[in-house]
């Protein structure tokens, strides 16, 4: 076989060899990011249960004034109504002390249901809090686990470069950009081998003539369909009995 060909053949296969790689780096991301999303989604619910719990003490704070004012009117009205001195003065007294009453016990009812919702809402904080605390324990040990598998990734890969950087060196530099060009468009496929003469890129028939170029391996040889390099699989000899 054309040792060019040889070249390409071992460079056609480090390279898919090295691009093998990314689903298996975006999948392990993915579990990362699983386990991120989780996290964020507990998170938020916590920051919002923080929120609500805060706006019901502004709520209480708000009605707690209202019942010192209003407590205040009360005592106002009672000294005013030592000073009525007419039938029509003592019935609008009695309607002011009638609303600050009702105002008064709306007030209080409040104050009750708000400190209800704190403790309800505080109850599933406390649950939240613990769960993130979990699921933040559960990412870290994917992530480790992840930091793993993407340094033996990277320390394989590392080795592969080297490999194909010693195949790069060696090589005619117009045949290393004429397959550069060809993987541009077909990717892993731009070295295939020809089986049952049928191009393994195109899965097309060749001619017998191209068929024939490619079992000599004596050059280069295209697919007439679709321009792939072509070439002819070794088989091992059958030991013997």
């Amino acid at each position: 076989m054309n040792q060019h060909l040889k070249e390409l053949i071992e460079l056609s296969r480090i390279d898919n060899e090295l691009d093998r790689f990314a689903p298996q780096i975006e999948a392990a991301q993915k579990k990362v990011a699983k386990e991120e999303k989780k996290v964020e989604a507990v998170q938020n619910e916590i920051d919002t249960l923080r929120q609500q719990i805060q706006e019901s003490r502004d709520k209480i704070a708000s009605y707690e004034e209202q019942i010192s004012a209003l407590s205040q009117q009360l005592q106002d009205i009672q000294k005013k109504g030592k000073d009525i001195s007419t039938e029509k003065e003592m019935k609008a007294l009695q309607i002011e002390e009638e609303i600050a009453k009702e105002k008064l016990t709306f007030a209080n009812e409040e104050i009750e249901r708000l400190n209800k919702v704190i403790e309800t809402k505080s109850a599933l904080l406390e649950e939240k809090e613990a769960e993130l605390a979990q699921l933040s324990e559960e990412l870290e040990s994917v992530k480790a686990d992840v930091d793993q598998e993407l340094q033996a990734i990277e320390k394989e890969k590392e080795g592969l470069y080297k490999a194909r950087e010693e195949i790069i060196r060696k090589m005619d530099q117009k045949i290393l950009s004429f397959y550069e060009k060809i993987r541009k468009w077909a990717g892993n496929s731009a070295v295939v081998p020809v089986r049952k003469q049928a191009c393994y890129g195109c899965y097309l028939k060749i001619s017998d003539k191209t068929y024939s170029d490619v079992i000599r391996g004596e050059e280069i040889v295209t697919c007439p369909h679709c321009g792939r390099i072509l070439y002819l699989e070794e088989v091992e000899a059958a030991p013997e009995a």
